[in-house]
């Protein structure tokens, strides 16, 4: 298995035991190791963030569509009348 995977392994508490035995006798003989997993987890968390943001957009531009647009005001009506 290569390093990425059992790094991802290790973060995500996956896998099996022997991977994680591998794991722990390459966090012994590595130095760099611990880094690296520093590294992978900021990794982790960016393409995270990313995937929020999108989503956030998505939203937004649904909700735009939803609330601008003339052909959808009847829906919109139906919506704002659910807080009156």
């Amino acid at each position: 298995m290569n390093e990425i995977k059992l790094i991802d392994c290790h973060i995500f508490n996956q896998g099996n035991h022997e991977d994680a035995l591998l794991f722990d006798a390459m966090l012994l003989l590595d130095a760099g190791l611990p880094e690296k997993i520093m590294w992978q987890k900021k990794a982790h968390a960016i393409v995270q963030q990313y995937g929020r943001k999108k989503i956030k957009a998505e939203i937004e531009m649904v909700h735009q569509k939803l609330f601008n647009e003339p052909v959808h005001q009847t829906f919109k009506q139906r919506i704002l009348r659910f807080f009156s």
